[in-house]
């Protein structure tokens, strides 16, 4: 197992550490799950996600390869600007999630850390242009994240950050580079909340997570609670909620289906299907989880991908696959255990009102 520039940053910190996409990860700290929810919620929490991958794409052909590549419209992107999309195979299903990032003629595509191989390995095998050079910064990139309603403040008191948080809008970032070393600082997240993602060298983040946990108190946030805060907003799971037997479609995602362009899978994206991803909120005490069966009144309808309890909510809330014959339906349960759980479909996010424009 791989670990990050910050691992021993999390050891000192009394984290809880296990295995995930190839790394050891912290999952919760000595506070725990529910305190750190709250911190990011109604505060600021700080995330290592350095697992997480980083091709980038460079050369005068970038443009026309990563709109075939990827199945958003990036002429629509101008430089400084992000862009959440897929990667999909021939047939369709899901590959990978990505955030895009648009450069001077590159682009940057921060993939999954699972798929940080699978990625770049169909990436190189789709690109026969001489024009087009295709590199795995993955290993030389470290990446966290600071979320939370307090994330813009505490990072004024950075001189080399507060000029550019000032001008960030929601999914545009800086290129704060030095002559030697890629450095990025975007306004994107998987929380819901208003927040940064920093990518840096691995000495400058480390140096910079420690100031921010030493000198300014912000609290640091394990995979449990990332999990939960993501689910709260209806967000997707690549390997939970999304994978290779799901297209786009099926899982909601048609609003990064470029209607334009052409792009691989795109003829069988937008056949027909028979299931429909759908959020489920339990209206009896309960917490769902992965596998357990969706039912309309006693037909088997379908099966939760992810699901959680919400300290938010104080609720079980889930996210699942299920018929699209009974998409628009009530009387739906979840058989947790041995019992029946009454639940009902919400749309979009569980969370109605968050920081994230602010």
């Amino acid at each position: 197992m791989k670990k990050t520039i910050l691992y021993d940053q999390h050891i000192s910190l009394n984290a809880k550490i296990v295995d995930f996409a190839g790394y050891k990860m912290p999952i919760n700290y000595s506070k725990g799950i529910n305190f750190e929810c709250e911190s990011v919620r109604f505060n600021s929490g700080l995330f290592d996600v350095s697992h997480m991958g980083q091709i980038l794409i460079e050369g005068d052909d970038s443009d026309t390869f990563v709109q075939n590549l990827t199945t958003n419209d990036v002429s629509k992107l101008d430089n400084g600007q992000c862009q959440y999309s897929c990667i999909c195979n021939e047939s369709g299903g899901i590959i990978d999630d990505l955030i895009i990032y648009k450069m001077e003629n590159s682009f940057l595509l921060v993939v999954n850390a699972a798929n940080i191989s699978k990625n770049y390995d169909w990436i190189t095998s789709r690109n026969s242009s001489k024009n087009i050079n295709v590199t795995n910064l993955s290993e030389s990139i470290s990446l966290i994240a600071i979320q939370g309603p307090s994330s813009r403040k505490i990072l004024y008191n950075f001189g080399d950050l507060k000029t550019h948080v000032e001008n960030l809008n929601f999914y545009t970032f800086s290129n704060i580079s030095t002559k030697s070393e890629l450095r990025i600082i975007s306004r994107t997240g998987y929380t819901g909340e208003l927040g940064y993602e920093i990518y840096g060298d691995h000495n400058y983040i480390k140096n910079l997570w420690k100031s921010l946990v030493q000198d300014y108190g912000v609290e640091p946030i394990g995979l449990a609670a990332r999990d939960i805060l993501r689910l709260e907003m209806g967000y997707r799971l690549y390997g939970n909620d999304m994978d290779e037997k799901i297209n786009p479609l099926e899982c909601n995602l048609g609003w990064i289906i470029d209607k334009k362009n052409d792009f691989i899978g795109k003829k069988n994206i937008l056949k027909s299907s028979e299931k429909k991803l759908v959020l489920l909120i339990l209206n009896d005490r309960g917490v769902p989880r992965r596998d357990y069966k969706i039912f309309h009144k006693d037909i088997e309808i379908g099966k939760v991908t992810s699901g959680t309890f919400s300290p938010k909510l104080n609720k079980g809330i889930a996210m699942g696959y299920i018929d699209i014959k009974f998409a628009k339906k009530a009387n739906l349960t979840i058989k947790v255990r041995d019992k029946f759980l009454k639940t009902e479909i919400v749309k979009i996010s569980f969370l109605k009102e968050t920081s994230i424009l602010d």
